[in-house]
């Protein structure tokens, strides 16, 4: 469970969205920072709180804001305002906000890369790293309106390493779009890493998903479990690293 749900105001007009912070007993007096962004149904950030809570037990401070995807601009000035929360406020949770890594799941993920490769997004204030789980890198980032793949052809610099993580058995957004990505980021040679597992888009965030109630549940199932707590492990590492 969160230990604290919090709003933030954005700039476009629209009523404040809501933010939970994840954060275990015992952690130290500062910790490193997760932002961690939902997929593409609005205002649906208990989709990614299992997979936020694991990650936290590493002993970590994770964020995670609601966000409309469904928002004339495609939900852009909800991710720029949550990632800005956070580095205005992190400390106050007891996070470093100059620890801070972004990472977010399905359209998330885009939004999340986007952050590397785009320093005007944060005024120059990069991320530690980033991570996209089960991303597509060819359409729009919603963080920024334009494409990762093309901003990626046009960076000047590598900063921020990228971690990309997928489902095998994907078929939401199929895993050769990270595998095309990684080989993009390469040939740039830009730090990054792919990391797959034997799930699917649900599985891949220790969630599955619930056709009667249209949206993720967490996930019960071994598979799934074990494929969560590894992408917890690995948005941990990122962090800690």
């Amino acid at each position: 469970m969160p230990i604290s749900t919090v709003p933030y105001t954005t700039v476009d007009g629209s009523a404040p969205r809501l933010l939970d912070v994840y954060r275990p007993e015992g952690a130290p007096a500062t910790t490193p920072a997760v932002l961690l962004w939902h997929g593409m149904a609005p205002d649906t950030r208990f989709e990614v709180g299992a997979l936020a809570e694991e990650t936290a037990s590493h002993g970590l401070t994770v964020f995670v804001p609601d966000w409309r995807s469904d928002a004339p601009d495609g939900g852009r000035a909800h991710l720029v305002a949550s990632l800005r929360y956070v580095r205005e406020n992190a400390a106050g949770f007891g996070a470093d906000p100059e620890r801070l890594v972004v990472a977010g799941w399905s359209a998330g993920a885009g939004a999340a890369i986007g952050t590397a490769l785009r320093a005007d997004l944060t005024d120059g204030r990069l991320p530690k790293a980033v991570v996209g789980i089960a991303g597509l890198y060819w359409r729009p980032a919603r963080s920024t309106g334009t494409v990762p793949l093309e901003d990626l052809a046009e960076a000047t610099t590598s900063e921020v390493p990228v971690v990309l993580i997928h489902g095998t058995a994907d078929t939401a957004v199929e895993s050769h779009h990270s595998r095309d990505f990684l080989t993009a980021l390469e040939k740039r040679h830009w730090p990054a890493s792919l990391h797959e597992a034997e799930t699917d888009h649900a599985g891949i965030i220790m969630t599955a998903y619930d056709p009667e109630l249209g949206h993720c549940v967490p996930a019960t199932g071994a598979d799934a479990l074990r494929a969560g707590r590894e992408t917890a492990r690995i948005l941990a590492e990122a962090a800690l690293g």
